[in-house]
């Protein structure tokens, strides 16, 4: 921040006259010039001998008002013994800051006592910025990393931090952070493009919001807040939090995979039956293979990074020839975890989206319980189920949906061929439910059984079964609910 003119004044022994002395001094300029506005920018402390100054001073000392000089500063001994009454009384009246100037006193010292407290007071923001970004810099360092800049971040501006990730979800938020805010404002942008910074201001304060990552599309965002308007420190220091906190994704990110890739290795050991071998590679990086038994859940590959910290989570294999999990390159499952039976549906819960949750296995069952968390996914419908709930649901419900529906058309083709007979396939049905009983299934149609015997007469005729084969029942009857899926 630049020097008040009260500072001026002490440094240089300089006389205040009229008006207040704390206004702010961004330079000095000398003229005599009866109108000098033309040449000044506001904020200037303006030297004058007051060469062409007399009579009527109000004009000028309202075209400096209008300007925005910080103040005036007359030089006594020359053109004026004295600085005239009347501008004293006009710059009171106007509230312009009004000097007397000795005439021992150089004007070019004035300037150059000026220039040297600007630069002192760059160097104390330079000074300050620098150790902000050491803080920072430091708490990046620590364990919870972007935690810790987010923190320090707000701590340094004297106000409040959220760090954001790329859908404007929260991940870390300081007391007192406009969060919903700041959300809001972010899906209110949502599909155009993100500006470099993003500046709000209103009654409630001051806020920044920048995007976090290196592409195109950002990997996050971090937005901090204040009473009052951010001065350049603080913006130097936002700019460092921002490089601080990028670093801190891509790098994360980079250890992430690494971990991932680690982690599908060994459950591809543990699927080839080197349950040995898994354990040694996982137990070099510090991690550890839950005990026996465990379950195996199936969730969405985005998902994997919410349960990465608590479980042994990995991707499943994408060869579908590789093991008997591979069903994810058809099913919306692309990661599996194996969890003790005991925290398994604390870790579950834990999970946005589906989940499928196999029984209880060992690690020499592990196909087995990835390919029944698989399927439970499969039928989860974006909440928890598990492979002995969809058991429960039927034989239909273990089957690949895609596969179940080919069998049904195939199977009852011939029947929804048969012109307008949608009857056909109604009759079917009932007399598979009521067990081949004419009587029971023709009062469930509102029918006389003999035109029930007569439709299935012509249902074994167009499927060319026997419909008093209990496996020809069997196989229509999945047909029929496979059909209804």
């Amino acid at each position: 921040m630049a020097p008040s003119l009260r500072t001026v004044v002490r440094r240089m022994g300089l006389r205040p006259l009229a008006g207040p002395m704390d206004s702010v001094v961004r330079w000095v300029a000398v003229s005599e010039l009866e109108d000098p506005t033309p040449f000044l920018e506001g904020d200037e402390l303006l030297l004058t001998t007051g060469m062409r100054l007399e009579g009527d001073f109000s004009g000028y000392v309202a075209r400096l008002v209008a300007r925005g000089v910080a103040g005036l500063g007359i030089g006594v001994g020359l053109s004026h013994e004295e600085v005239p009454p009347a501008l004293v009384a006009a710059a009171e009246e106007a509230g312009l800051p009004l000097l007397e100037v000795p005439r021992e006193t150089p004007f070019i010292a004035i300037g150059k006592a000026v220039g040297e407290l600007l630069a002192a007071e760059q160097y104390d923001e330079i000074t300050r910025a620098f150790a902000a970004q050491g803080r920072l810099t430091r708490a990046a360092l620590r364990p919870e990393g972007l935690h810790a800049v987010v923190d320090r971040l707000a701590r340094e501006v004297g106000g409040w931090a959220v760090l954001l990730d790329e859908s404007g979800q929260v991940r870390h938020a300081t007391r007192g952070a406009r969060a919903e805010a700041v959300s809001g404002e972010l899906g209110r942008l949502r599909g155009a493009r993100m500006p470099a910074s993003l500046a709000l201001s209103g009654p409630e304060g001051h806020v920044v919001v920048q995007p976090l990552g290196g592409g195109a599309r950002p990997r996050g965002f971090f937005a901090v807040g204040a009473a009052e308007a951010f001065t350049p420190v603080a913006h130097t220091v936002i700019n460092a939090a921002g490089s601080l906190l990028t670093l801190a994704l891509e790098q994360g990110g980079a250890q992430r995979e690494a971990g991932r890739r680690v982690r599908q290795a060994v459950l591809e050991l543990l699927l080839a039956g080197d349950e040995a071998r898994a354990r040694e590679v996982l137990g070099a990086l510090g991690g550890l293979l839950p005990g026996e038994p465990f379950v195996v859940l199936a969730v969405a590959e985005e998902t994997l990074e919410a349960v990465e910290p608590v479980a042994f989570a990995a991707r499943l294999p994408a060869d579908p020839a590789q093991d008997a999990g591979a069903r994810a390159g058809r099913s919306g499952a692309g990661g599996v975890v194996l969890v003790e039976a005991g925290p398994a549906d604390e870790v579950a819960g834990g999970v946005e989206g589906g989940v499928g949750v196999s029984g209880p296995c060992r690690y020499g069952e592990l196909r087995a319980g990835i390919d029944q968390a698989v399927r439970a996914y499969d039928g989860s419908r974006g909440g928890v189920l598990r492979f002995a709930e969809l058991a429960g649901q039927g034989l239909v419900g273990l089957l690949d949906p895609a596969v179940a529906q080919a069998f049904a058309a195939a199977q009852l083709g011939p029947l929804t061929a048969y012109g307008a007979r949608p009857d056909l396939v109604a009759s079917l049905r009932a007399y598979l439910e009521c067990n081949g009983h004419w009587d029971a299934a023709a009062q469930r149609l509102g029918v006389h059984r003999h035109t029930l015997r007569y439709r299935m007469r012509r249902v074994a005729e167009l499927l060319g079964r026997d419909l008093d084969d209990p496996g020809v029942r069997a196989e229509l009857w999945f047909a029929l609910e496979a059909g209804r899926r």
